[in-house]
């Protein structure tokens, strides 16, 4: 596994803060992600960035803004997500990103196949946008209120709306597997997700993982990340880290730290530890 962190700094400094605390993947935004505005790269930067990862050899994934929504119903709100969507994959395409990986959103009560009805026609808009290089990535979502993602099937139900495209995959996230009811601490129950991920999607399509422990229960539907071992899946991670069929993909840490201020070489080195002895 490569072991690495959501880092701060964006285009400018997300790479180096993410090989100053030893990370082997970084995932960053390409934008504020408290607001809907979209900044205009610097072309000096993007090619600072590229070079800078081509030298360090290393994943790179970008995360979508946590705003879009592409089930809204509301036009202005859908509108700003489709924007913000296409832009986000131009950015990543133009830092030679391995994936830009998001949230599809809420469908706010209005049911699922309402929600696919608005989100499959813009997806279809980003995944145009998309290389042989730069993939789409779909994460798992916590399941609170109507958002999209929320189980295994419901993320069947978005790839075979977008007819299996060939660069549309899936991310999987430890406290969003574990709030949504699926206990990754039991090899049984996570061996059971990633065999029937196999059959309908293909782990071929399941290109990242982020690595977080959970503040809130089981089944509980809380997004609420905690740092690694200080929440309920606690060194159960260890089941989620050491699958064999998980082995050799980038897994990107999104936790406070212990300072507040996000993943750290702390949170790092923990986890690169439960792997160790989770795998021996």
């Amino acid at each position: 596994m490569l072991f690495g962190a959501h880092c701060s700094g964006g285009i400018k400094k997300a790479l180096g803060n993410g090989l100053a605390m030893g990370a082997e993947a970084v995932q960053l935004f390409v934008q504020s992600p408290r607001t809907w505005r979209f900044p205009a790269h610097d072309p000096a930067d993007l090619e600072a960035f590229r070079a800078m990862r081509e030298e360090a050899g290393l994943p790179v994934l970008v995360h979508a803004l946590y705003l879009v929504n592409l089930a809204a119903s509301d036009e202005a709100i859908y509108t700003k997500s489709v924007d913000t969507m296409r832009a986000t994959v131009d950015a990543a395409c133009a830092i030679d990103a391995d994936a830009v990986v998001f949230h599809v959103g809420s469908h706010l009560g209005a049911g699922l196949e309402v929600g696919l009805e608005r989100a499959v026609p813009a997806l279809e808009q980003v995944l145009e946008r998309c290389n042989d290089r730069t993939w789409l990535l779909v994460e798992n979502s916590a399941g609170a209120g109507g958002t999209i993602g929320r189980s295994l099937d419901e993320l069947v139900a978005i790839v075979d709306a977008l007819g299996g495209h060939e660069r549309l995959g899936v991310c999987l996230d430890s406290c969003h597997l574990f709030v949504s009811g699926v206990d990754v601490t039991d090899a049984g129950v996570f061996d059971a997700l990633l065999s029937d991920l196999d059959a309908r999607i293909g782990l071929d399509r399941l290109r990242a993982l982020h690595a977080n422990d959970a503040k809130a229960p089981l089944g509980s539907n809380r997004d609420r990340h905690d740092n690694i071992g200080d929440g309920l899946i606690g060194e159960g991670i260890g089941v989620f880290l050491a699958h064999p069929k998980l082995q050799g993909l980038p897994v990107v840490l999104e936790v406070p730290g212990k300072d507040g201020k996000g993943p750290n070489a702390e949170e790092i080195r923990k986890l690169r530890e439960l792997h160790a002895r989770a795998t021996s």
